[in-house]
Protein backbone atom coordinates (compact mmCIF):
# COMPACT_ATOMS: atom_id res chain seq x y z
CA UNK A 1 0.00 0.00 0.00
CA UNK A 2 1.37 3.72 -0.71
CA UNK A 3 -0.05 6.81 -0.58
CA UNK A 4 1.52 10.16 -2.56
CA UNK A 5 1.16 13.26 -1.17
CA UNK A 6 1.96 16.48 -3.09
CA UNK A 7 4.30 18.92 -1.07
CA UNK A 8 4.66 21.38 -3.28
CA UNK A 9 5.56 24.27 -0.25
CA UNK A 10 6.99 23.97 3.18
CA UNK A 11 3.32 24.96 4.60
CA UNK A 12 2.60 21.87 3.01
CA UNK A 13 5.29 19.50 4.33
CA UNK A 14 4.52 21.17 8.09
CA UNK A 15 0.73 19.42 7.15
CA UNK A 16 1.91 16.63 6.10
CA UNK A 17 3.97 16.30 9.52
CA UNK A 18 1.21 17.64 11.80
CA UNK A 19 -1.12 14.94 10.67
CA UNK A 20 0.97 12.26 11.06
CA UNK A 21 1.91 13.17 14.52
CA UNK A 22 -1.49 12.99 15.56
CA UNK A 23 -1.74 9.13 14.65
CA UNK A 24 2.02 8.34 15.94
CA UNK A 25 2.02 6.94 19.24
CA UNK A 26 4.83 5.10 21.31
CA UNK A 27 6.67 2.38 19.71
CA UNK A 28 5.85 3.64 16.24
CA UNK A 29 8.48 3.41 13.38
CA UNK A 30 9.18 5.93 10.51
CA UNK A 31 11.87 5.37 8.42
CA UNK A 32 12.72 8.86 5.93
CA UNK A 33 14.29 8.24 2.79
CA UNK A 34 15.43 10.48 0.00
CA UNK A 35 18.57 12.11 -1.02
CA UNK A 36 20.56 14.51 0.79
CA UNK A 37 19.09 17.77 0.91
CA UNK A 38 15.34 16.15 0.22
CA UNK A 39 14.25 17.55 3.30
CA UNK A 40 14.55 14.92 5.68
CA UNK A 41 15.48 16.99 8.63
CA UNK A 42 13.24 19.72 7.94
CA UNK A 43 9.95 16.87 7.97
CA UNK A 44 11.18 15.56 11.39
CA UNK A 45 11.61 19.65 13.06
CA UNK A 46 8.44 20.08 11.66
CA UNK A 47 7.05 16.71 13.33
CA UNK A 48 8.78 17.83 16.26
CA UNK A 49 7.12 20.93 16.67
CA UNK A 50 3.40 19.73 16.22
CA UNK A 51 3.79 16.73 18.79
CA UNK A 52 4.74 19.96 21.01
CA UNK A 53 8.43 20.27 20.80
CA UNK A 54 9.84 24.29 22.45
CA UNK A 55 10.17 26.67 19.22
CA UNK A 56 13.64 27.57 21.10
CA UNK A 57 14.68 24.05 20.66
CA UNK A 58 16.98 23.33 17.66
CA UNK A 59 16.29 20.38 15.51
CA UNK A 60 19.16 19.32 13.41
CA UNK A 61 20.35 15.70 11.94
CA UNK A 62 22.06 13.54 14.40
CA UNK A 63 24.57 12.03 11.91
CA UNK A 64 27.45 12.44 13.89
CA UNK A 65 25.63 11.98 17.91
CA UNK A 66 23.07 9.01 15.65
CA UNK A 67 20.38 9.59 18.07
CA UNK A 68 18.70 12.58 19.47
CA UNK A 69 16.09 12.30 22.13
CA UNK A 70 13.16 14.83 21.94
CA UNK A 71 11.06 16.26 24.54
CA UNK A 72 7.30 15.87 22.46
CA UNK A 73 4.20 14.11 23.52
CA UNK A 74 4.41 11.27 22.62
CA UNK A 75 8.07 11.39 23.11
CA UNK A 76 10.45 11.09 19.88
CA UNK A 77 13.99 9.82 19.27
CA UNK A 78 15.29 10.81 15.63
CA UNK A 79 17.89 8.46 14.26
CA UNK A 80 19.93 8.99 11.33
CA UNK A 81 21.95 6.02 10.52
CA UNK A 82 23.40 7.64 7.22
CA UNK A 83 27.31 6.54 8.88
CA UNK A 84 26.40 3.28 10.04
CA UNK A 85 28.19 0.22 7.95
CA UNK A 86 26.24 -2.98 9.17
CA UNK A 87 23.61 -4.29 11.13
CA UNK A 88 26.00 -4.97 14.08
CA UNK A 89 26.69 -0.96 14.64
CA UNK A 90 22.99 -0.65 14.75
CA UNK A 91 22.99 -2.90 18.00
CA UNK A 92 25.54 -0.38 19.94
CA UNK A 93 22.71 2.38 19.07
CA UNK A 94 20.13 1.27 21.44
CA UNK A 95 17.19 1.96 19.12
CA UNK A 96 15.63 -1.19 19.42
CA UNK A 97 15.15 -0.26 23.23
CA UNK A 98 14.42 3.47 22.32
CA UNK A 99 11.07 2.59 20.79
CA UNK A 100 9.59 0.72 23.57
CA UNK A 101 9.63 4.24 25.53
CA UNK A 102 9.30 6.03 22.08
CA UNK A 103 8.55 7.03 18.53
CA UNK A 104 11.40 6.28 16.57
CA UNK A 105 11.89 8.32 13.29
CA UNK A 106 15.08 7.48 11.39
CA UNK A 107 17.09 8.86 8.39
CA UNK A 108 18.45 6.52 6.44
CA UNK A 109 16.85 3.42 7.89
CA UNK A 110 15.18 1.29 5.35
CA UNK A 111 17.99 -1.26 5.71
CA UNK A 112 17.49 -1.58 9.64
CA UNK A 113 13.85 -1.60 9.54
CA UNK A 114 13.51 -5.34 10.44
CA UNK A 115 16.24 -5.46 12.77
CA UNK A 116 14.47 -2.32 14.63
CA UNK A 117 10.92 -4.62 15.00
CA UNK A 118 9.29 -4.16 11.39
CA UNK A 119 6.09 -2.78 11.32
CA UNK A 120 7.18 0.93 9.90
CA UNK A 121 6.00 3.44 7.93
CA UNK A 122 8.45 4.50 5.18
CA UNK A 123 8.63 8.08 4.21
CA UNK A 124 10.41 9.00 0.68
CA UNK A 125 10.83 12.44 -0.11
CA UNK A 126 11.04 13.39 -3.48
CA UNK A 127 12.67 16.58 -5.11
CA UNK A 128 11.01 16.78 -8.72
CA UNK A 129 7.99 17.36 -8.90
CA UNK A 130 8.24 17.77 -4.65
CA UNK A 131 6.14 14.73 -2.66
CA UNK A 132 6.08 12.07 -0.65
CA UNK A 133 5.13 8.62 -0.70
CA UNK A 134 4.66 6.68 2.28
CA UNK A 135 4.84 3.16 2.45
CA UNK A 136 3.29 0.38 5.04
CA UNK A 137 4.63 -3.17 6.20
CA UNK A 138 2.37 -4.35 8.76
CA UNK A 139 -0.64 -4.00 10.86
CA UNK A 140 0.25 -0.31 13.05
CA UNK A 141 1.82 1.08 9.93
CA UNK A 142 -1.27 0.18 7.30
CA UNK A 143 -3.66 1.81 10.23
CA UNK A 144 -1.57 5.07 10.35
CA UNK A 145 -1.51 5.79 6.50
CA UNK A 146 -5.27 5.02 5.97
CA UNK A 147 -5.95 7.57 8.64
CA UNK A 148 -3.28 9.57 6.95
CA UNK A 149 -5.07 9.30 3.68
CA UNK A 150 -8.71 9.77 5.59
CA UNK A 151 -7.19 13.08 7.49
CA UNK A 152 -5.48 14.79 4.36
CA UNK A 153 -8.58 14.13 2.08
CA UNK A 154 -10.57 16.98 4.00
CA UNK A 155 -7.51 19.34 4.25
CA UNK A 156 -7.67 19.63 0.35
CA UNK A 157 -4.60 17.84 0.14
CA UNK A 158 -4.46 15.92 -3.60
CA UNK A 159 -3.37 12.70 -2.12
CA UNK A 160 -3.88 9.25 -4.14
CA UNK A 161 -3.74 5.37 -2.60
CA UNK A 162 -2.63 2.75 -4.27
CA UNK A 163 -2.49 -0.63 -3.18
Amino acid sequence: MMLRVPLPTRRATRQLAQALGRQLQVGDLVILTGELGAGKTFFVRALARSLGLDTNVRVTSPTFALVQELETRPPLAHADLYRLTGARQLTDTGLEAMREQAVLIVEWGAPYAAALGGDALELKLTPEPRHAELYADGERSHRILKALEQGLAPSGAAVSLRD
